[in-house]
């Protein structure tokens, strides 16, 4: 289908009240009589008959007729304009029967003329052409035109009815086929509800991906198709495309929002929340397309079906998130982690927030709540920074929601750390656990939720944990360091000291783990500049050999160091020789 030039059916010509003596009879005739003249060189003969089907003897609307195609418009407008002069001068008229059926012919023909160009331009609006571009990219803007200027006449012609029906039973079949082809079910609430979580999560997963396609470019799509095609300045059309509009994709779109209400009334468990963040963010983002595109009074229900599904699945996310912290509060478990190590409900409870800070826009607008709602510290997470010039969500509920959790976990971790029956151990456990979890802040968008400030608060801790776990683990260590000023006299009974005492720490903490290389290498560092420092003048002083007592080189003890935190795994015994 081609271009045509907008002819004079472009705009319906207006009557001017006749002049004396009237439209006569003989301009109408002669009108009839050239109009039925050339309709009859496009037209079949069949179609004279109202009982028959046929079609045209060719498309009209083809690259080859493009200038008959204009002049049939031309020549339907005159037709039109004749009748309407005549029924004001002679409605009795003979000739005035004979135009109006020949304008029904004209308008059968343009009838099948609509529907041939909307069928030969589906090839634009299938799913596989609407999942990969946008609707401008895809529609040929002469088709359009084309269709545009059928329809126009045929409106203007009376024969709005037959016009709509067929544009309506076309494209409502499209927008059916399509979302069938991505995957869309008509599944009741009852229906829903009964599934197996796992599979209603790949139910999730698709409907995700079908709300993004239908909302962003199908339902979009057929807005702009209406609007252009039923395009005028009557406020008559303006109408005929909302309605043609409506009755298209009004239905289909209100099913859409029957599965995301279905999921908010599923069961509050923690593990859903992520699939129920899915569906709540998919709809957050199509909200301004749903807005745009059922911008009309008659589709206000989709707007506040999209509204009610996000109140729920908010409802519902709050549900989870408080099920969630209640879950790590109740964690039960009285057996201590092996040799201070991170423990799984730290790990579990991280990973957890992590996931759930990359879902912050949704969550911001889920979580309205004040922080003041919240007990929590003043200083927590936000004391040297005005709230103007806190990063991203940081300082926001939400942000304050999030460090609300690690600060319950970290509260836990600390009722933990008191099944050891090593003070040095449990200093160790809360560094490791604490450490852990500044991991996962920085590496993740926590950072951006949680600030800079919180980072720092916290870094600050683990020094402090550490300064405490070496002041106990090695501090008797550290302070029967033999040194180069040591007298002679008393160097044995010092090296002795020392020598008890470095193997009572090392037997100890050779079970001990610091699961991360990078603080497992700062504390051996801390540990070894304080021993070394003063042990290699010593050892200048009264090297291997020079007594009995004197066991370990410098080398020696570096290497006993080296062996430390990392568990029972290769660890060297210490040498009594």
């Amino acid at each position: 289908m081609v271009l045509l030039k907008p002819s004079a059916f472009s705009k319906s010509p207006k009557l001017s009240p006749p002049q004396q003596g009237g439209f006569s009879e003989s301009q109408l005739s002669d009108t009839v009589e050239a109009t039925d003249a050339f309709i009859r060189q496009w037209v079949s003969p069949h179609l004279y008959d109202s009982s028959s089907t046929s079609c045209s003897l060719s498309s009209l609307f083809s690259a080859e007729n493009r200038g008959e195609g204009g002049r049939f418009l031309d020549v339907l407008a005159k037709l039109q304009y004749a009748i309407q002069s005549a029924v004001l001068v002679n409605p009795d008229s003979a000739k005035l029967s004979q135009a109006r059926d020949l304008m029904q012919t004209a308008m059968k023909y343009l009838e099948k003329e609509f529907y041939r160009g909307l069928k030969s331009n589906r090839r634009f609006l299938d799913s596989e052409s609407i999942s990969s571009c946008s609707f401008e990219e895809k529609v040929d803007a002469d088709a359009i035109e084309d269709l545009k200027m059928i329809a126009n006449c045929m409106i203007s012609s009376g024969y709005e009815k037959d016009c709509v029906k067929i544009y309506k039973k076309l494209r409502r079949k499209i927008i059916v086929e399509a979302l069938s082809k991505l995957g869309f079910e008509k599944l009741i609430s009852a229906q829903m509800q009964k599934l197996e979580w796992e599979i209603l999560e790949k139910k999730i997963k698709g409907w995700v991906r079908l709300a993004k396609v239908a909302f962003v470019t199908l339902f979009n799509g057929e807005r702009i198709l209406c609007d252009r095609i039923f395009s005028s300045t009557s406020s008559s059309f303006v109408s005929i495309a909302e309605s043609t509009f409506v009755e298209i994709t009004l239905q289909s779109a209100l099913k859409l929002f029957v599965f995301p209400i279905t999921v908010a009334k599923c069961r509050k468990t923690a593990e859903k929340i992520f699939p129920t963040l899915d569906v709540y963010q998919t709809i957050l983002h199509v909200v301004p397309k749903i807005e745009q595109i059922f911008s009309y009074d008659s589709t206000a229900s989709v707007r506040s079906q999209a509204a009610e599904s996000l109140e729920k699945l908010g409802e519902s996310v709050n549900a989870m998130m408080i099920e969630f912290q209640s879950s790590i509060t109740k964690e039960s478990s009285k057996s201590p982690i092996l040799g201070g190590g991170v423990h799984q409900l730290t790990r579990y409870v991280m990973n957890f927030i992590v996931f759930l800070a990359d879902y912050s826009d949704s969550l911001t607008a889920i979580i309205k709540d004040k922080e003041s709602a919240l007990p929590l510290p003043e200083d927590y997470y936000n004391s040297t920074s005005n709230e103007e010039n806190l990063p991203g969500n940081a300082g926001s509920p939400m942000a304050a929601r999030l460090a609300w959790l690690i600060l319950v976990l970290l509260c836990k971790i600390d009722a933990k750390s008191r099944l050891y029956s090593d003070a040095a151990l449990s200093y160790l456990f809360l560094a490791n656990n604490l450490h852990y979890v500044l991991i996962k802040v920085r590496t993740s968008n926590l950072k951006v939720v949680l600030g800079a400030d919180w980072v720092s608060n916290h870094e600050v801790k683990v020094t402090q944990y550490l300064e405490k776990y070496e002041k106990m683990a090695w501090g008797d260590v550290i302070t029967s360091v033999p040194r180069d000023s040591t007298a002679e006299g008393k160097a044995e009974e010092a090296l002795r000291r020392f020598n008890e005492a470095f193997e009572d720490a090392y037997k100890k903490h050779k079970t001990w783990v610091v699961p991360d290389p990078k603080l497992r290498d700062e504390i051996k560092a801390s540990i070894a500049v304080k021993i070394m420092s003063g042990y290699t003048g010593f050892y200048k002083k009264y090297p291997v050999g020079s007594s009995k007592i004197v066991r370990f080189t410098p080398e020696d003890l570096n290497n006993y160091i080296s062996d430390l935190y990392i568990g029972l795994r290769g660890s060297v015994p210490v040498s009594t020789n």
